[in-house]
């Protein structure tokens, strides 16, 4: 709403409706070393005009993504949405509706759904997935305490160079538990360290939890990892946070992961400042009633008629404190769809040949920056469509030199991986889309070569 009509009395009367005296009763709740003593730090009041007029000046000083090639990836990524997929997620049906009580009435919504977990499973090459979830990183977060319950084990193994937002959300869940969080750092080559990985698994680990590609674009080696938890009776868990490449890559559950969870922001979804997104979960059928959140399913009514309903859960059990396998009671149903769309756009040969640009134009990109001037490739794993690139200047200060130049540039890793170890504060995270023509990456190589 743009205006609010309430006023002095309609204030009264609500307060008195509710049988509070002022509005900062209804605050009392929170301790109050924590509330604002004292008037927010705001300007003097403006006139509607004015702020319009102080509003546009800010948007101006945006860059529009759209003039610009942008190199940045770190978990959300720039690829290209067609037309159909907002044209078809801005039907009233869709947008304004909301699953209600009586699920089944709402046969389009639930396909919907029902659509989007057999593409997951399809993807991931896993038995079941349920109806989304609110991103990868709370999908992961979820797939450790799942793990936990199922195996009653307390040691949970973070392995290697997972996104380091996603980490931190796992250690939020798991700070008040039982649960034993080791995280192990990726090797030299920007990979699991096997030894390293195999000396911290023991027989009270819950589960082991990898990313591929990991959050240094290395490609990991699923199948050993999966391997090594089956050897001591863990639950493995696998981590896409960029889903294109499983166009190109074996799904993780057909290399042996137990539970695979991720980000599907690359289908449909338009990059935004920090969501909405949404997250996936596919796993072996036998830890079904141990996923959260909900799951469609196909029948038949009693004349033989195709129909989906929820099944093996109900809304309920997701508001039983401790007792429930999740908190979450809903799911990113809009994005889930945006996915579903774009992927059946793409269907099997679109969604390779996505993947084989991303590939192959990445590749082009790190020959091209690994020849400048000062640079160099510090790991010589295999990657999809990202890559770390040895800068011989701040990372960020190139940054704003190409932002000046109409580039985006790469991920600064001293940004997010903590104290700049090995060497991340000259570390520069480089991602490469179809959305980057050849053009786009040696107008970046050329730009370096002139600001380094």
């Amino acid at each position: 709403m743009r205006f609010f009509p309430q006023g002095d009395d309609d204030l009264r009367s609500m307060l008195e409706t509710i049988g509070v005296e002022s509005t900062d009763d209804l605050f009392t709740s929170i301790p109050r070393k924590f509330r604002l003593d004292g008037l927010l730090n705001l300007p003097p009041a403006a006139s509607e005009l004015e702020l319009r007029r102080e509003f546009r000046a800010m948007a101006r000083r945006n860059a529009a993504a759209s003039t610009h090639a942008i190199f940045l990836g770190g978990g959300a990524y720039n690829h290209e949405i067609p037309a159909v997929v907002p044209q078809i997620l801005n039907r009233s049906e869709f947008y304004t509706t909301y699953t209600p009580y009586q699920a089944e009435i709402s046969q389009g919504t639930l396909q919907a759904i029902f659509e989007f977990q057999s593409m997951i499973c399809m993807l991931t090459e896993t038995e079941v997935s349920n109806a989304s979830l609110y991103d990868g990183a709370s999908a992961l977060a979820e797939a450790v305490l799942m793990a936990h319950r199922v195996t009653r084990r307390p040691r949970v193994v973070l392995a290697g160079a997972i996104h380091p937002n996603y980490a931190a959300v796992v250690r939020t869940y798991t700070r008040y538990s039982d649960v034993e969080l080791v995280e192990v750092a990726a090797g030299e080559d920007g990979r699991i360290d096997a030894d390293a990985l195999s000396a911290a698994v023991n027989e009270s680990t819950a589960c082991v939890a990898v990313q591929s590609p990991n959050f240094l674009g290395c490609i990991e080696d699923v199948e050993e990892a999966s391997a090594l938890s089956r050897g001591r009776q863990a639950l493995s868990i696998c981590v896409v946070s960029e889903p294109v490449s499983l166009g190109l890559l074996r799904g993780p559950g057909g290399m042996g992961a137990d539970i695979v969870v991720g980000e599907a922001q690359s289908f449909g979804v338009p990059l935004g400042y920090g969501g909405p997104y949404v997250g996936f979960m596919g796993a072996r059928e036998a830890l079904t009633r141990q996923m959260p959140g909900r799951i469609a399913g196909e029948a038949t009514d009693v004349d033989g008629r195709r129909g989906y309903v929820l099944t093996l859960a109900t809304r309920e059990q997701h508001i039983r404190r401790e007792r429930a396998t999740s908190n979450i009671c809903t799911n990113q149903g809009l994005m889930a769809l945006a996915v579903t769309i774009h992927l059946s756009l793409l269907g099997r040969e679109g969604l390779r040949e996505v993947a084989l640009q991303n590939y192959h134009k990445a590749h082009y990109a790190a020959g091209r920056l690994a020849a400048v001037r000062g640079c160099s490739l510090p790991y010589a794993a295999p990657f999809f469509n990202e890559f770390v690139v040895e800068l011989p200047t701040d990372p960020s200060e190139l940054n704003r030199s190409l932002l000046r130049k109409g580039i985006v540039g790469g991920l600064p890793l001293g940004q997010i991986l903590p104290g700049g170890q090995n060497g991340n504060d000259r570390r520069w995270l480089v991602c490469v889309t179809e959305m980057n023509t050849r053009a786009d990456i040696d107008r970046l190589a050329e730009a370096m070569e002139d600001s380094l």
